[in-house]
């Protein structure tokens, strides 16, 4: 992270690698914009970035000067989509924890919920439930919720709050000395209301969720293929037909079925976007080879055998 985004943790990564990295493979760079656009300039083997998508675009276009490989995991607006089967307390449950992790700055948080009209009233209120009993009536006092890293951060997320006040059910509370922004609900009655709204244009990073009443999966999946394709997709429900039209129908760098987040820990399964959110993917066997270059060598013996004339 940049130092002077995070100065804490840049310290402590930085203090990590140089002690128990060997520092003939490892180096730690701190520094500004200045000096990422430094280590741009220079030829690398293969750049490994994270970051939004202009990030992502700054890279690649810098190492297509040298055709440098590049594995680049970006962010994306995550949707959630769940159906009328699924388990509703269970979900409510997985997904408050999964938006709400690190104040929601991770980019692979759901970042919209689509719930099928029959159940989506009782959704919200499962949600709200969840969000107390996680964090309290008042989350500025609990140990277990975080501040925005950033004060522009902040900035930016109270701007959508005071943008789509109206649409706030729950949550809305905030306090700028602190950074803080509780967890705050967005309730829309279509998707065409939550697609009009400022919401819908980029992704929170912060711990805003909107939950969206569908009344047509075709609708939903129409919406989802509209927009950039995400870095992951989540669906809760135990209908296989549903789930397999969600699977085949979108494209999206991973999906969850019944939970969220968890898919990233799974060291047995490959990590990274597609399109807009990405490109290459990573995590267990797939980090090293996302690094290594698979060379074919071929030795052949010293007997005539395949020799022109055949």
């Amino acid at each position: 992270p940049p130092p002077q985004f995070s100065p804490t943790s840049s310290r402590v990564v930085a203090k990590l690698i140089r002690k128990y990295l060997d520092p003939r493979f490892f180096c730690v760079v701190e520094g500004d914009k200045d000096v990422f656009d430094a280590l741009l300039e220079e030829r690398w083997d293969i750049i490994f970035a994270t970051g939004s998508a202009n990030h992502g675009k700054t890279v690649a276009m810098a190492a297509a000067k040298h055709l440098t490989p590049c594995v680049l995991e970006l962010g994306g607006k995550n949707p959630c989509i769940v159906d009328r089967t699924a388990s509703l307390e269970l979900a409510a449950k997985r997904i408050v924890w999964g938006s709400f992790l690190n104040t929601g700055q991770t980019c692979v948080r759901p970042d919209y919920v689509l719930v099928h009209k029959d159940i989506a009233d009782r959704f919200v209120e499962a949600v709200k439930r969840r969000i107390d009993e996680f964090y309290g009536t008042d989350p500025m006092k609990t140990d277990w919720f975080g501040r925005m890293a950033t004060s522009w951060g902040w900035k930016r997320i109270w701007g959508f709050i005071k943008q789509e006040q109206s649409h706030v059910v729950h949550g809305g509370v905030v306090d700028e000395d602190t950074k803080f922004v509780a967890p705050t609900l967005f309730y829309y009655d279509s998707v065409d209301t939550y697609a009009a709204s400022s919401l819908a244009k980029e992704e929170m990073f912060g711990p805003l969720l909107s939950i969206i009443k569908y009344h047509s999966l075709s609708n939903v999946l129409d919406y989802i293929n509209d927009q950039e394709k995400p870095l992951s997709l989540y669906f809760y429900g135990g209908d296989t037909e549903v789930r397999q039209r969600v699977l085949t129908e979108t494209s999206s760098g991973s999906v969850c079925v019944n939970d969220n987040v968890v898919q990233i820990v799974n060291h047995e399964l490959p990590f990274g976007g597609v399109g807009h959110s990405g490109m290459g993917s990573y995590h267990g066997r797939y980090s090293f080879d996302a690094f290594s270059h698979i060379k074919s060598v071929m030795i052949k013996p010293n007997i005539n055998l395949l020799d022109p004339p055949v």
